[in-house]
């Protein structure tokens, strides 16, 4: 479904399984974000179809963060040579739970990423996104923001009337408020969650934001 000039959103709307929201980001180089679990990846693959495409063309997969239900899939990429990216300071989040993903059917090979991201510009054949370190769902969770289109990918940070969880391993309940901070002070019309429903419209996006803050603050 296309959602914004060059962004489609690939929404997972199961009752019966915790899939994420994946989106692509069409350009020169086209990115993935947050392919999310592989044995519901068949999802992804019938929507890129409906665009002529598959995973071959991608160039970039990007993750907002490391749990299971948004990268478990990107060890299709691993056969295509399709490089995988997320914050570096989330890999010692998953190192430090081998033993859960082993249990998973897992391997850490099968799931390490090609590159680490930091904060900052990111531009890919003149594609440009902004990385954010947006700690508190995980150590490093990140979200990604489409400056000409004000569009923000958010990952688990933010949700329609709802934030992210804080009481799984590497969550941490001050750092999110902080991250949530932040990412409310920038210029965003559109708010891309990881599950969920869009944000669109400036004003539902400050609205959005400061609900979070009014009644979900005080909780975590």
């Amino acid at each position: 479904m296309q959602i914004l000039d060059n962004i489609h959103a690939f929404f997972w709307n199961s009752m019966t399984a915790n899939n994420c929201n994946t989106y692509l980001v069409d350009g020169p180089t086209r990115i993935l974000i947050d392919p999310g679990h592989i044995s519901h990846f068949d999802h992804v693959r019938r929507e890129l179809a409906k665009m002529n495409l598959g995973i071959e063309d991608l160039g970039l997969v990007l993750c907002t963060h490391a749990h299971p239900d948004h990268i478990e899939a990107t060890q299709l990429f691993k056969q295509i040579s399709v490089p995988v990216a997320i914050h570096e300071a989330e890999w010692p989040l998953i190192q430090a739970m081998e033993s859960q993903i082993a249990a998973m059917g897992l391997s850490l090979d099968a799931i390490a990423p090609d590159l680490f991201l930091k904060a900052g510009d990111l531009n890919v054949q003149g594609l440009e996104l902004k990385v954010y370190h947006t700690p508190g769902h995980s150590p490093g969770s990140v979200c990604f923001y489409r400056p000409g289109l004000k569009a923000l990918f958010t990952g688990d940070l933010v949700f329609k009337q709802g934030l992210g969880r804080t009481d799984l391993p590497g969550g941490d309940g001050e750092l999110i408020k902080k991250s949530i901070l932040q990412m409310a002070d920038l210029d965003v019309e559109w708010i891309l969650p990881g599950h969920g429903d869009v944000v669109s419209g400036a004003n539902e996006v400050k609205q959005n934001f400061a609900q979070l803050e009014q009644f979900y603050f005080g909780y975590i």
